[in-house]
């Protein structure tokens, strides 16, 4: 009898390859339309009729107009914009900032930003320095350096002199953009007109001198920090901590992290800044060296995560410190400090990492056998490895005693449909049975690249389609 069982299966398959998709949105633009209206009839110093307009701003009227005037007419959709935010009842978010930088493209025309502020001065507009700031806050947001300093200086034509947040907005953009002196001229430029940098100055000029990789001038910089009396915390220590990581400094980063664990209070190093160290030890062929660290944690009352032993147990790997890594993941575990299930799976997958299957293999069967639980990538990792082998019939009765055991299969559906395909392959009809019914029940469904190929399987087998019933399944008509 021909096969007619695994139709909701395929359908429900086929059906992914054309998801239905709907979206109905209702917006009432009565408000908006109206802001519109006074714009269009009074294009040149608007904002003193927008005052009149007698309707509450929020998010939705403000991202109408954006829209109304983003394709045809985006300079009065920017002045709409800057006086929104001026508004004392209304106030941008960054999203707002962004959806504005998108919808006027002022990424792309940066120079809509200096039209803009020019007219203010040929119209002779009321300005302030709040209007500023939003001007400022759309050149972050647009992440254009040049605009956000030509901005700034041309405040004082209006009688606007900068503050320490709006300097720090043109800092913050040039350090973002790896211009660093000019950063450091803004800087001392704050300095001289009576402002003080603060930490937010630091921080950015911090991060930027790490990530430029000018680590003498970040040092330089940490040490000005604590002699104008804005003391490092842990933010500050871990961003020069991390430029030293990353510079492969490893001397002057154990330097720095005994300068943190002297310093105390704040400023202890806790379990990330232990972490960074031993990740960049261990990606530089130096994971017997973190080792080390643990006990240096320890006596700080710091206990190892899940990240840090992952990261150390395949560094290890990685050198070949197989027995090293065993016997770290045995002392952890007796310590009671991170969960054996956790730190197992992690040996299973470096070991798959360095090609070290049957090692591999042998441990996970070994955790199933003594009630540890493997997580779910693991499961996947080595599942995956199975099949990739052509290993199918293995890698099913792996599943089996994982199921048998209670755990609960947190494989991907790839996995399954690569895993049915092959059984299918190899015309393993109760195994192919078994699999589809446990994946019907959990709703896993077929990955669409598998579809095809196992249908023609089970179409073409006579054995399977006269056997195999499944639950819940059945095939497209021929």
């Amino acid at each position: 009898m021909a096969m007619s069982s695994i139709s909701r299966f395929f359908t429900s398959a086929y059906r992914l390859k054309n998801p239905p998709f709907s979206l109905i949105t209702r917006i009432n633009f009565s408000t908006a339309e109206e802001f519109c209206t006074h714009l269009i009839n009074c294009p040149q110093n608007p904002e003193k009729i927008l005052v009149n307009v007698n309707a509450q701003l929020d998010v939705q009227c403000v991202t109408a107009v954006l829209r109304r005037f983003s394709l045809n007419q985006p300079q009065l959709g920017l002045r709409f914009f800057i006086w929104a935010g001026l508004q004392p009842k209304y106030r941008h978010t960054q999203y707002m900032y962004n959806l504005a930088c998108k919808l006027l493209e002022i990424r792309r025309n940066p120079d809509r930003i200096r039209e803009i502020i020019e007219c203010y001065g040929v119209e002779g507009c009321q300005t302030n320095v709040k209007l500023f700031k939003v001007v400022l806050n759309l050149c972050r947001e647009a992440r254009s350096a040049d605009e956000g300093f030509w901005v700034l200086r041309k405040m004082g034509d209006f009688g606007c002199q900068p503050d320490s947040t709006m300097y720090n907005v043109v800092i913050g953009l040039f350090c973002e953009r790896g211009d660093l002196d000019r950063a450091m001229g803004l800087m001392r430029e704050l300095e001289s007109c009576d402002l003080c940098p603060d930490m937010i100055t630091y921080m950015s000029m911090l991060k930027g001198f790490c990530f430029a990789g000018r680590l003498e001038d970040a040092c330089q910089l940490f040490k000005t920090m604590k002699s104008h009396g804005c003391v490092p915390n842990l933010v500050a220590y871990s961003a020069l901590f991390d430029g030293l990581c990353r510079a492969g400094s490893f001397e002057r980063a154990l330097e720095l992290l005994g300068e943190m664990e002297k310093e105390g209070g704040e400023c202890t190093p806790n379990v990330i800044t232990y972490t960074s160290i031993i990740q960049t030890l261990c990606e530089n062929g130096k994971s017997v060296e973190a080792l080390s660290l643990l006990e240096r944690m320890e006596s700080f009352k710091c206990h190892p995560n899940r990240i840090t032993m992952s990261v150390l147990i395949q560094g290890l790997c990685r050198e070949g410190y197989i027995d090293k890594a065993f016997k770290l993941v045995n002392d952890v575990v007796v310590g009671g400090q991170v969960s054996k299930d956790e730190c197992y799976s992690s040996l299973v997958i470096s070991l798959l990492w360095i090609q070290r299957f049957e090692e591999a293999e042998k441990l996970f069967r070994w955790m199933l056998g003594s009630a540890v639980r493997p997580d779910g990538f693991a499961c996947t990792v080595l599942l995956k490895d199975l099949c990739l082998k052509g290993r199918f019939f293995e890698a099913f009765g792996l599943c089996e005693d994982v199921l048998k055991k209670g755990f609960v299969l947190t494989i991907d559906s790839d996995i399954y449909s690569a895993l049915l395909l092959g059984l299918c392959q190899e015309n393993r009809v109760e195994e192919v049975g078994k699999l589809a019914n446990y994946m019907v029940e959990k709703g896993v469904t077929i990955n669409t690249s598998y579809i095809d190929n196992i249908h023609k399987h089970l179409k073409g087998s006579i054995e399977m389609a006269g056997s195999i019933r499944f639950t819940g399944w059945s095939t497209p008509e021929a």
